[in-house]
């Protein structure tokens, strides 16, 4: 697991899942689990998932050849609104993309440590799960 900031300006968590470090076989099936640690994290809400290679191929757009699905799953931690500019922060969203041999998990980091902690423990149980 490596923090990075993407287009060097988004802090982000990246995984990169080796298909033989896992028992998962899609990124729906992970997809999935993340919507049931979601589900069983008190005051965290699942919001949906999101197809997103399916998305920008019905727009025409382009997909780098390795990317077999790419999926989002959306979901809240947020516990308060202490004003109005957190909002660009939320929903959280975590990546699963599927390059064929591997996994790569994806989320923006979150402005409150017990968020990223979270998202960071529920994608290294992917290891070996």
């Amino acid at each position: 697991m490596k923090s990075l900031h993407f287009q060097e300006k988004y802090p982000i968590t990246v995984l990169d899942l080796d298909k033989r470090e896992t028992t998962y076989r899609s990124a729906e099936e992970i997809a999935a689990y993340f919507r049931q640690c979601i589900e069983r994290t008190p005051r965290v809400t699942y919001l949906g998932t999101f197809d997103h290679l399916a998305h920008t191929r019905a727009i025409g757009g382009e997909v780098a050849p390795d990317i077999q699905a790419a999926v989002n799953v959306l979901f809240c931690f947020g516990h308060a609104l202490p004003n109005p500019q957190v909002l660009a922060v939320r929903p959280r969203s975590i990546g699963i993309a599927d390059t064929g041999s591997h996994f790569v998990i994806s989320f923006m980091d979150a402005p409150m440590k017990p968020a990223n902690d979270a998202m960071q423990a529920w994608a290294l149980a992917l290891r070996n799960a």
